[in-house]
């Protein structure tokens, strides 16, 4: 394991000035990091290290993936598999609760958790919520007890530990098309990223790895090249929609875990998108709550596949293909057809 963390440079001026006034909630700026130029906000440059040596135990359970890509439904499955299918408390504490994000706070500039603790002034506990959001994971997690389940969207290569740690990593993926769109979404959703722009615009700086945790490709090339490590399970997300129950006994026996078929039908029931949808212990309402949360029903979605062709006019629908054909020619990745 390296010791010293990736460099980093800012991103070039005019760039950054361009993206500031259509990315509404990061107020200073991007940084590159590394020979992959992963891209992340400003506040890298003073919790990236930390990030990057935060120590895995043993017995953590992560969930990987590169944002949108079925993370909420599968940091679900996989709590409830390791927790005994235990819906009871699935029902009282948040998923965010159970199942913490390491990095989100580099997303919470301070002047937009300033304004959020305005907006929420005389409600101490959607303040606290506020104050809680900005505190680095690794200061939270930390002073978890074993064992924890993490919740992750960095690639394999800035979390040097984990692979060494023993602990279990379930990466999802999803087609970059679907990823696009619900990433375009959820950026104008919340006040963190505060996205203003239209999906062209958003589109063309995904596709040219300047939207956070990108690039994408590398992001799962990373994860695909462990896909054999005994501790790694790589699922796709149009898998897991396909065969949700073939999907569920993988999953479940990875983890070392075993349930009868009306068990594993309750857990059908419960994952089922039209109920998953309207759980508030997994749709962020809390958020929503305390405003950085814009829209309602965007945190979890449909839960289908091709909802890309909405989206996409046919011009960018031949650009994005070419894309992901360039970038799938020198890799056995292949994902499931929609």
């Amino acid at each position: 394991m390296n010791l010293n963390p990736p460099s980093y440079t800012f991103l070039e001026a005019d760039k950054t000035e361009e993206m500031l006034h259509l990315f509404k909630g990061e107020r200073t700026g991007w940084v590159q990091v590394g020979e992959k130029k992963w891209f992340f906000p400003y506040r890298y440059t003073e919790q990236g290290s930390a990030f990057y040596h935060f120590k895995a135990r043993p017995s953590d359970t992560w969930v990987l993936s590169y944002p949108r890509s079925g993370t909420t439904w599968t940091m679900e499955l996989v709590w409830l598999l390791k927790n005994n299918l235990d819906f009871n408390t699935a029902g009282k504490k948040t998923l965010a609760e159970r199942f913490p994000f390491l990095e989100f706070s580099m997303f919470n500039h301070p002047e937009v958790t300033r304004t959020l603790l305005e907006w929420n002034k005389g409600d101490v506990s959607k303040q606290q919520l506020c104050k809680e959001i900005a505190r680095p994971g690794y200061e939270v997690l930390d002073a978890f007890s074993s064992p924890r389940f993490i919740k992750s969207h960095f690639p394999f290569s800035l979390l040097p530990n984990i692979l060494d740690s023993g602990c279990k990593i379930v990466y999802v993926a999803r087609n970059p098309k679907d990823v696009a769109v619900s990433w375009y979404i959820q950026n104008k959703a919340f006040v963190t990223q505060g996205y203003i722009g239209d999906f062209p615009t958003f589109w063309n700086y995904f596709k040219n790895d300047l939207t956070a945790w990108s690039p994408y490709w590398e992001h799962l090339k990373e994860a695909w090249a462990q896909k054999d490590h005994p501790n790694v399970l790589f699922m796709f997300y149009e898998e897991m929609q396909a065969d949700l129950l073939s999907s569920i006994k993988k999953i479940s026996n990875f983890l070392g875990k075993v349930y009868s078929d009306e068990e594993l039908s309750k857990l059908l029931d419960y994952l089922d998108i039209k109920n998953f949808k309207n759980n508030p212990m997994v749709n962020s309402e809390e958020l929503q709550e305390c405003g950085v949360l814009l829209m309602n029903g965007v945190f979890v979605r449909k839960g289908k596949s091709g909802n890309w062709k909405s989206t996409f006019t046919e011009d960018l629908e031949k650009e994005a293909e070419e894309w992901i054909s360039e970038n799938l020619k020198d890799t056995d990745l292949v994902f499931p057809t929609e």
